[in-house]
C-alpha cells in the first residue's frame, strides 16, 4: 500500500532527509521516497496508517502537508 503526501516547504536534500527520517519512524511505514523538487513523499506501508499520523510526523519537522493521495 502506498500514499503520496504533498508537502510544502522543503528546499533541499537536508529537508528531504528530515522528512524521510520522520516518516520512516512511524510504525507501519516501510519506506519513504521524498523529493523536495516535486514536493512529495511517497510512503510505502506494511499496515494501514492513519493520514493524521503521517501529517503529524511531517508537520513536527516544520513542513506543511497540503494533501494525501
Amino acid at each position: 500500500m502506498e500514499k503520496t503526501l504533498k508537502i510544502e516547504g522543503m528546499m533541499c536534500g537536508h529537508c528531504e532527509k528530515a522528512v524521510k527520517k520522520a516518516l520512516e519512524a512511524v510504525e507501519g511505514v516501510i519506506e519513504a521516497k521524498v523529493s523536495h523538487t516535486d514536493g512529495t513523499a511517497i510512503v510505502t506501508l506494511s499496515t494501514p496508517v492513519e493520514d493524521a499520523v503521517l501529517v503529524k510526523a511531517v508537520e513536527d519537522q516544520e513542513y506543511k502537508v497540503n494533501g494525501i493521495d
